[in-house]
């Protein structure tokens, strides 16, 4: 305890005098003995705002499941589905749900009873200290007085009952039960894991990062997607070629031009002045039948797209050439050219071009920008620069996202931990050091923060920002996990030889339980008792892939949240709760569209995939966030100790008089 004084007395600014420590003992203690409360671990959001927004509001399907316990023998199907609507979409619903009845007192005391009965059902695991930060600010007293009457029907009886009628007779029902519904919603899910990749493909990332950032906890696990984007953000000019990229080769740029607010009319128009008579396919957008573009938008879209992926080439191999340590010079295609020929040669093979329209190329400086892309790249940077909306999210992507989180026994990455081919824990020499597993993480985790907050212009944030592209796209990225992105080669090369990109060994060998254990332990894990979750990979479910790794001790929960991978999996998406139950996958359907699931109570559809159960029900001090908590406790009991000992005076907080 002496040689603790210091903290103790940086402790006793929040705890000024033993009845405030020990009140707060006293409540620690207790909350170990509460279950174990639900978290949602998702993956490759990608996008898919909609979908991912109503399973936020479904709980992953863990409201559904909470009605059918409470309300099996009372209410039928349609009734079931009625009430999980309105608790999904409170404010859509009730204008439906109030023309369909005649007598509103009725249909306002019915629905709120139910809801009452719901919320009472999931705050039985929470704290009251909790769950005022939970409760909506402006019915706050309101709700906690009608869910106290949960508890003592007999006696609050009357008193509910008025109060119930009271908040009708005024006109507050409706907003009761919106506020009772997100109640609800916040409730059904303690914490969200978010495992990397919300970004790209789909139209609504900036839409996912409104939604995390209102929730109230949240930790995301940092993808490749993500890191190009922040990258992006931090000023990376390769990183934002290839962000613009990516939206055009999607045929989606909402998220950059509306969400964003990043003007792309420069790009149009450099576009239109440079590529007006191109011919090439290659770079028609990829997009679903029932998103095709019409024909001139396909045309503008598919000129745009080469401008900026011609630029992104550029950049990416003037990085390479003043980054002679990330050894990839290998990947400098450009330089490989012989325009008089319209030939590439790679590894001493060579191979025709399928595009030999190079308006801005000059083959003797086939890298080097030209005056007119000089001018874009500057306005462009300018834009991302200026974007509120986006630095404040990418700002939100630091302050709650890391290359890896460790939450009760389970290591977060999105990626992989790089191997090699012998299955052991590889050695990455990167930037004059060689560094292993955890080491090599936390290595790129500081370079990352570097690269956003560092001081722009000197020699380390240039660098930070240039490994930014590196974790995009690089060999050793743990983020990547392959030994090449070939872009330039599926762009304009037939021969799909130069088109393979070859997985890190990671995983060849993450289906065996020791290459587990070696990572666990490495992160400091018990192997007998923890377990590695994964995305960026898509489960292919169609060809019977399961996303149970290792004999259980690793799973995969990417199955293909984003529409452009769901013909490949099969499903749309796994997501993993972990309550005091124990751990379960489950797969979902297709989310049809929002309107659907308000007019029609269409929910998503998914089954269970029984991952473990515990012997017994988990409580708070059996998890490593109970750990957290036991040592709160005893510095608590050491400060307390200290005021009784005469090493630390008391303070009363005086009262005015």
């Amino acid at each position: 305890m002496q040689n603790n004084i210091k903290y103790l007395k940086l402790l006793s600014e929040q705890y000024p005098n033993t009845a405030a420590v020990a009140k707060e003992v006293v409540l620690l203690e207790a909350l170990l003995s509460l279950p174990k409360s639900p978290e949602l671990f998702i993956s490759d959001i990608h996008g898919e705002h909609e979908s991912f927004r109503h399973m936020l509001k479904n709980a992953s399907g863990r409201i559904r499941h909470e009605l059918l316990t409470l309300f099996e023998d009372e209410l039928t199907e349609d009734s079931l589905r009625s009430l999980a609507t309105l608790i999904y979409y409170p404010q859509e619903k009730l204008d439906i749900l109030k023309s369909k009845n005649s007598d509103l007192e009725e249909f306002y005391t019915i629905a709120v009873k139910r809801l009452l009965k719901v919320a009472h059902r999931f705050t039985a695991i929470y704290t009251t200290r909790k769950l005022d930060l939970l409760l909506p600010v402006n019915y706050k007293v309101v709700i906690r007085e009608l869910l106290d009457g949960e508890s003592a029907p007999e006696q609050k009886f009357a008193y509910r009952q008025n109060l119930l009628r009271s908040i009708i007779a005024i006109g507050e029902g409706d907003q009761l039960i919106i506020a009772l519904a997100e109640f609800i919603q916040r409730l059904a899910i303690a914490k969200i894991h978010v495992i990397g990749d919300i970004y790209d493909r789909g139209p609504g990332a900036e839409q996912v990062m409104d939604s995390l950032i209102a929730y109230h906890s949240v930790d995301i696990q940092w993808g490749n997607h993500d890191i190009v984007w922040m990258g992006a953000a931090s000023g990376s000019r390769a990183c934002m070629a290839n962000v613009i990229r990516l939206s055009l080769r999607y045929g989606n740029t909402q998220t950059l031009e509306n969400g964003y607010g990043i003007n792309l009319l420069p790009l149009a128009s450099f576009a239109l002045e440079h590529y007006r008579d191109d011919s090439s396919l290659a770079f028609n957008p990829k997009v679903a039948p029932e998103d095709l573009l019409n024909e001139s938008e396909g045309w503008l879209n598919r000129i745009m797209h080469k401008a900026i992926s011609i630029i992104q080439f550029k950049l990416e191999e003037q990085l390479i050439s003043r980054r002679p340590e990330l050894r990839m010079e290998h990947r400098k295609m450009l330089e490989c050219i012989d325009f008089s020929k319209n030939e590439l040669t790679v590894e001493g093979e060579t191979y025709a071009m399928k595009d030999d329209f190079f308006p801005t190329i000059d083959p003797e400086n086939p890298t080097g920008l030209s005056k007119g892309e000089q001018e874009l790249m500057q306005q462009l940077a300018e834009s991302f620069e200026q974007s509120v909306r986006l630095q404040e999210h990418v700002q939100f992507l630091y302050e709650k996202g890391s290359m890896y989180h460790i939450a009760n026994d389970c290591l977060l990455f999105h990626g992989c931990i790089p191997i090699d081919k012998d299955g052991n824990l590889a050695a990455i020499e990167l930037l004059g050091k060689k560094r292993t597993g955890r080491e090599y993480m936390d290595f790129l985790d500081k370079l990352a923060r570097e690269a956003y907050s560092g001081v722009s212009g000197t020699r380390e944030n240039e660098l930070a920002k240039d490994m930014m592209w590196y974790l995009w796209a690089g060999p050793d990225s743990p983020l990547f996990g392959k030994d090449k992105m070939a872009t330039f080669e599926r762009y304009f090369v037939t021969d799909e030889k130069l088109h393979k990109e070859t997985k890190s060994p990671y995983y060849q060998y993450r289906d065996l339980p020791e290459t587990a254990d070696k990572i666990l332990k490495n992160f400091g894990l018990d192997p007998a008792n923890s377990l590695i979750i994964n995305g960026h990979v898509p489960v292919a479910v169609k060809k019977g892939e399961s996303p149970v790794k290792a004999e259980g001790k690793l799973l995969v929960i990417d199955g293909g949240f984003a529409k452009a991978y769901q013909e490949q999996t099969g499903i749309a998406g796994y997501t993993l709760i972990f309550d005091h139950i124990g751990k379960k996958i489950i797969a979902h359907l297709p989310f049809e569209s929002t309107e659907k699931a308000i007019t029609e109570e269409l929910d998503i559809l998914e089954a269970e995939t029984i991952y473990s159960y515990e012997d017994k029900p988990l409580k708070v001090e059996d998890i490593r966030d109970g750990n957290k908590i036991k040592e709160q406790i005893a510095d608590l009991k050491d400060l307390l100790n200290s005021y009784r000992l005469g090493l630390l005076t008391e303070r009363f907080p005086r009262t005015s008089s």
